[in-house]
């Protein structure tokens, strides 16, 4: 059995351990590269170190190495890391495919990402949990038969979290956007403070909360006279979104080139 060489980006956050955990675990993968910026105290280290695991993969800032084995790199950073090393793989010789779970990209750099991906395949998705993905597909569903209703959508997440609304917010918001035929660009609300007006009608009202140890949680309301609905996920581990990643690995490694999304991994483009 052939394994997926799998490099994971950010080696030592949350997301690259929960990956890590994940990646040794399962048969059909391998770790072959981890990552991490050049003044981390944990370069040198196993890559499983924290996790109490052996891995013979040691973590390193050199993008050559992390690359040098690997079929797909799977990144939770920072814009600014990603887009670096996702120009790096652009540059490889080897076919390197790219899952890309980083959020709080602007537009430039996300026509960046779309650019890229004409040279190899990349996975870009701001939340990889089957579970959310299928929200992503029932909201816009929801919106389709519910356009006289005023939608607003809720996120929380941990304190530590530094980009808001969170990307997979924004998601959401783009697939009510969607089902419900306007432009979220030009109907989006991200603060209501010193407006001194009422909602407008096709008015997208987005809300942070940003506390504790909050992994994620998402709720999106239809509000009509009478009545509400509340389509809500809540993630209680990472692990979901590690699992997510994997699953979108194997599908991206058969892929040459192109951007793809959970919708295309979870075959919910219907």
């Amino acid at each position: 059995m052939n394994l997926l060489n799998i490099a994971v980006m950010g080696s030592t956050g949350k997301m690259g351990q929960s990956l890590i955990q994940l990646i040794v675990k399962n048969q059909e993968f391998k770790l072959t590269g981890a990552h991490e910026i050049s003044n981390n105290p944990s370069i040198g280290k196993d890559a499983g170190y924290f996790i109490g695991e052996q891995t013979g993969v040691l973590i390193t800032e050199n993008l050559d190495e992390v690359f040098n084995e690997s079929q797909v790199v799977i990144d939770f950073t920072r814009p600014d890391a990603s887009l670096k090393s996702i120009a790096k793989a652009r540059k490889l010789n080897k076919k390197i495919a790219y899952v890309l779970g980083t959020t709080g990209f602007n537009k430039t750099e996300i026509e960046s990402i779309k650019s890229a991906s004409q040279d190899m395949p990349i996975c870009f998705a701001p939340n990889m949990s089957v579970g959310v993905n299928v929200l992503i597909s029932l909201i816009e569903k929801a919106a389709n038969n519910l356009k006289d209703y005023d939608i607003e959508i809720v996120e929380a997440h941990h304190k530590h979290k530094v980009d808001a609304p969170s990307g997979t917010a924004i998601r959401l918001g783009q697939a009510a956007a969607d089902g419900a035929g306007i432009d979220l660009d030009t109907n989006a609300v991200y603060s209501r403070y010193g407006r001194e007006e009422k909602r407008a009608t096709n008015e997208i009202g987005f809300s942070t909360i940003r506390a504790g140890d909050i992994v994620g949680e998402h709720t999106v309301i239809f509000a009509g006279d009478g009545e509400r609905i509340e389509l809500t996920h809540k993630a209680t581990s990472r692990l979901n979104f590690a699992s997510g990643a994997l699953t979108a690995a194997k599908y991206i490694s058969n892929e040459a080139n192109g951007l793809f999304d959970m919708q295309d991994v979870l075959n919910l483009k219907k």
